[in-house]
Order: structure tokens, then sequence, then C-alpha cells
């Protein structure tokens, strides 16, 4: 498209409908049954392998490779859900190559490791295609567990103690469950639905029922939950977000990174979604990542991330800077928001750049600007709405053990509890690790 024919500032439809649908089609197109056979054959079913050691879940990689190769599809899925019951959308959003696919021989003697999400994601597709739920409940125990989270780590948590006879209630306060599944992921990765598909797959397990609408806070309280139930899981994610801390955060074109994802995968129709011409993103994690690349297949002419510190300091993987590179995206390293500039609405960010004074990041004096329209913060989220008497620890809640909290009866685990990685996969291990204990603790 001419230049002469952009429009400025924050508008929708830059781009037509079709290439919209194709810009956002599946960023990795399931396997068919031939790749995946000719895939699950560069396994060597490592004994000791050490990308099982390197998944969250410690999920039997080479087993379900292998039953892969054997034409045992169902049952390799089987053998990825025992673990992580949220495996289809971790085979799409997990960082594997820098979890069990950077742990890969393969990787370290050819520079190519077999392709374990992309099969992860064969096996759990092909399964769930199928109708089929592969757990069944244990015989009830009368016990009754609210989860508040319909997140990974709630919905890991609660069916786990479904399969194990509990009842289970749970309270999210978005319309939909999910989670960042849901609500905080890039489109291109988790097309046609499949975070809604994956969760009423995984509902059909029974005794789970969900209230939407409703978080932690004047109607729905700790206490109350304490003593209307046997136990108590926390997995309500980072509700808030961080102050940019710079002058002109206020302006009209400057909002949070999250919000924008959020709004962009519960669109119905792309070409209503309005973005920047020019599109500043400030922030070095996944968020800024998918924010940044999605804002350029919604049309943005100049897309820029920016990041305070260097290239090897970014939360994002190689692979997802490269993937922003590869759509357009400018990446700045070395570089911290100084002010928002414009009357009334964003025209321009002044960022100065920074160095590393023995360990401690600090400005340099040298600033520069770079126009926009449209600044999306993605500096980190914050825990928010918890009740004063938990203890805190960096931020989040403090945990002990499998997600004991400083509260009897209380536990928690994903985002919101200290101590782990900010992974869909993390949560799910968190969820399910929680759930263990808790049934442990019940049937004592």
């Amino acid at each position: 498209m001419a230049n002469d024919q952009w429009t400025p500032g924050v508008v929708s439809g830059r781009l037509p409908a079709d290439q919209l649908a194709e810009n956002f089609g599946d960023l990795h197109p399931l396997m068919d049954a031939h790749e995946a056979l000719v895939a699950a054959d560069r396994c060597y079913f490592c004994y000791d392998a050490p990308c099982v050691t390197a998944c969250p879940t410690s999920i039997d990689i080479p087993l379900f490779i292998r039953q892969i190769s054997a034409d045992g599809t169902e049952g390799a899925a089987k053998t990825i859900l025992e673990q992580n019951i949220l495996g289809g959308m971790c085979a799409r959003v997990c960082p594997t190559e820098t979890l069990c696919e950077e742990a890969c021989v393969r990787e370290a003697a050819e520079g190519k490791p077999v392709e374990i999400g992309r099969l992860q994601r064969f096996a759990t597709d092909t399964l769930m295609a199928r109708g089929v739920h592969p757990f069944s409940r244990a015989a009830t125990t009368g016990r009754r567990i609210a989860v508040v989270g319909a997140g990974p780590a709630g919905l890991s948590c609660a069916h786990r103690l479904a399969m194990h006879g509990h009842d289970v209630a749970m309270y999210d306060a978005r319309a939909k469950s999910g989670g960042l599944n849901e609500y905080g992921i890039a489109s291109y990765k988790t097309v046609d639905g499949f975070a809604q598909v994956e969760v009423d797959w995984l509902m059909k397990i029974g005794g789970i029922t969900v209230e939407h609408g409703k978080a932690l806070g004047d109607a729905l309280t700790l206490d109350g939950l304490s003593g209307e139930f046997d136990a108590v899981f926390l997995g309500i994610g980072l509700g808030g977000v961080n102050a940019l801390r710079a002058t002109g955060e206020d302006k009209e074109g400057v909002d949070d990174a999250v919000n924008f994802i959020s709004e962009l995968r519960q669109a119905s129709d792309l070409s209503s979604l309005s973005v920047g011409r020019n599109v500043v993103v400030i922030g070095g994690g996944m968020t800024a990542v998918d924010a940044a690349v999605q804002s350029k297949l919604l049309g943005a002419e100049n897309v820029t991330m920016v990041y305070r510190r260097g290239k090897d300091r970014m939360s994002a993987s190689e692979w997802e800077q490269d993937l922003a590179a590869q759509k357009g995206v400018r990446i700045i390293y070395g570089a911290m928001p100084v002010a928002v500039h414009g009357n009334g609405a964003a025209q321009d960010v002044e960022f100065e750049y920074t160095r590393d004074a023995g360990g401690k990041l600090e400005g340099t004096g040298e600033t520069f600007r770079i126009p926009a329209d449209q600044v999306l913060k993605a500096i980190g989220q914050t825990l928010d709405g918890v009740p004063d008497d938990l203890e805190i620890s960096g931020g989040k809640i403090a945990i002990s053990g499998a997600g004991r909290t400083s509260l009897e009866g209380v536990w928690a685990g994903g985002d919101c509890a200290a101590g782990g990685d900010d992974l869909t996969v993390t949560a799910v291990a968190e969820g399910r690790d929680a759930a263990e204990d808790i049934h442990q603790a019940l049937s004592a």
C-alpha cells in the first residue's frame, strides 16, 4: 500500500479483510499424520532425556513421541495430558525453543531439535477432535474446594481435584474462562477459538462449576470462601499494570498492551480494530512481542519495540525476537522512556539511552524521539485485590511447598504466586501440584 493511502492516527480498517485473515492465520499449522511420523522418527528416545527435565510439567516426551511412531496417537495424548491437562494450548504457546527443544540432543548435535511442540499439538488435537476425554472422576469424596481464577493454574487445579472426586466451584472475574490463554496471547498462536474449545473439553471431567464476573472483593472474600469450602486455591493472575513513570503517559493513544491484546482476541471482526500508523511498544517480554507483531499485522506502518536493557536480558526468547523482526518490527535495546509528547494525544515518545553501571541501570543523558500515535505499555503486571493478611513476597503471594500460602487451607499458583516463571506451562504445573497437595491434606 502506498504511503499516501495511509490514514494518520489510530483508526480501524487499515487493511482489507482478506489480508487480515491471511496475516492472522495459524503460526504453526497442525501437522498431518505423515509429517508427524517423519518428525517423530528423528527422536533418539534418550534415556534420562534432557527434554523431560527441561519441561516444567515433566511430560515423558520420548514416550509420547514413541507412541506417535507406533500409531498410538491417543495414548500419546494421554501421556501428555496426565502431566499437562492444557497440553494443547501449551503446544501452541510454550517457548519450547528455550525449554524442551533447547535441551534436545538433536539441537546440541545438529542445531535442529525434534519438533516437540508441534508433535505435542498433533497428539492432543487429534484426541480432542475425536471428542475423547481420557480421564474419569473417582468416587465422590463430599469435599468442596473453591478455585478463584479460571486461568491455566485454576483450570489445572480444578481438573485434578475433580479427578480425585472432589467438587470444585470456580470463580472468575472475566466473562469467559481461560485467563491469559483467552485474553492475553497473540491471536495467531491460538486460532479458531481454541482456548474455549480446550476449556469446554477440560470441563468434561465433571464435578466443576464456574461462575463468571466474580473477583475477590466485597462480594467474594477469602474469609467467606474459607468458611464455606474445605480448601481454597488462588489462581488470580496479575490484575494490575505497572506505571510507565514517564511524563505524558496519560495522553490519548497510550494504552496497556494487555488491553490491546485482549480487545484483539475478543474481536469478531479484525477490520473493526483500531491501530496507529506509528506504534511504539515499550517492554521486552512476550506480551511486548505479541502486541508489536499484531500491530504490524493489523496494518501499522512503523512498529518499534523499545527495551531498557540489552538483547540478552529480554525475557522474550530469541525466537520471539526474531519473529518480531521477520514481521517488520524494529527493536531498540538499551533505552528507557522519558516522556510522551503531543498536544492531548501522543505524537512521539522521548527515550534516553541506558547503560549498566555495576549492575545498576542508569541513563546516559543522550535522548532521542520516535514518532508515535499509539503507545503500548508492556512493562509488567502487578498483584491486585488480595487480602492484607495474606503474606506477600516480591510483589506476589508467598508460597511454600506445593503452593501453600501463609493462611491455613489456602493455596496459590500461577502468575500470582512467588517463585515461578510467568508461563502458561509453569502455571499448569503449579495448579496440578497444588491440587495433589490439597487432596493429600484433605485425605489425611
